[in-house]
């Protein structure tokens, strides 16, 4: 990690303001695009801080230092690059009610821009956290995992079990294995890649129980995703409308051994009504607990969070303050 000393500020604005920035962010675009968010930041003589990290982690150990040493002081941590960022500094801060977030994405399959509706620029982005509309309260969610050492993974758009975490676990793959030229993994490359994905995934039997006593079977889960936005996975559509801010997770559930209608959950993004697709189904409730027959690969904000056969996931109601 690189961090930057504090700029000095002759006017009075967000008491401490540091961003964290992924450098490889949108095919290694990440520093490129705050460098010159910087000159901005310069020319406005706001107060600022800036960390750089240099791999997996960093931003949430970073996260949770300067949480903890700005605990009681008005702090602002601003995630620069994609939404697996964003997820890192969640995971690692220690919340506050003098916590804010913001996010500048880099990049176009933020899951979390798309669905906040925030500015399509990043300059359009640090003019909101600089002099925001409003501040937001916000829903997060929380996959809880068993075993001999319980754990936690806080995630803000979604957490998704089976066909979806197998395609982001290829795709990045694909982005360490080439680089800068990662950028270049998008459009029908991206589709290939979930083609592969497709033939490799597997489906099992399972249930989940919800808070309110609902049981839920079925006999061949291809696709699980705990939503907190209508899209996840950078652009895969199960759901059509999410209520925002109402404490509740949209599960969507795709049960079907039918490689033809697995295929075409590709190609959702353009349906207007997806929940009236052949397989899939879509719950509301607050808290499940999860139970499979076989592990499938678990992400949360497109984090690769290995295999899992039984956990719980909840929703904590508007607990996160976003400058936007």
């Amino acid at each position: 990690m690189v961090p930057r000393e504090p700029v000095t500020a002759e006017s009075e604005g967000i008491s401490m303001l540091i961003f964290l920035v992924n450098p490889n962010a949108g095919g290694a675009r990440g520093y490129r695009v705050f460098k010159k968010l910087e000159r901005r930041l310069l020319r406005t003589k706001t107060a600022y801080q800036v960390y750089v990290t240099g791999g997996p982690g960093e931003a949430r150990q970073l996260a949770a230092r300067l949480s903890a040493e700005y605990e009681g002081e008005s702090l602002t941590l601003v995630a620069v690059g994609g939404d697996g960022m964003l997820n890192e500094v969640l995971n690692g801060a220690r919340l506050s009610e003098r916590l804010r977030f913001g996010f500048i994405p880099v990049g176009r399959d933020s899951d979390f821009a798309r669905g906040l509706r925030l500015p399509r620029t990043p300059l359009g982005c640090l003019k909101r956290i600089l002099a925001p509309r409003e501040e937001r309260e916000l829903d997060y969610g929380v996959a809880e995992f068993g075993g001999d050492e319980p754990s936690h993974h806080r995630f803000l758009v979604s957490c998704g079990m089976g066909f979806d975490a197998e395609w982001l676990a290829k795709l990045y793959e694909l982005e360490q294995r080439n680089g800068r030229r990662s950028r270049l993994i998008r459009g029908g490359l991206r589709l290939l890649v979930g083609f592969r994905a497709l033939l490799r995934a597997h489906c099992t039997r399972g249930y989940f129980e919800t808070d309110s006593g609902q049981r839920v079977e079925f006999g061949h889960l291809f696709l699980l995703s705990a939503q907190l936005y209508a899209t996840e996975a950078g652009g895969i559509r199960l759901v059509n409308k999410v209520p925002p801010t109402d404490g509740l997770l949209t599960v969507a559930v795709l049960n079907t051994r039918s490689r033809l209608q697995q295929a075409r959950l590709l190609l959702l993004p353009r349906r207007k009504a997806p929940e009236s697709y052949a397989g899939v189904r879509v719950y509301r409730c607050r808290e499940f607990r999860l139970f499979l027959d076989e592990a499938l690969p678990l992400h949360a904000d497109g984090e690769g969070l290995g295999g899992r056969r039984e956990l719980t996931l909840r929703c904590v109601r508007r607990r996160l303050r976003f400058l936007c």
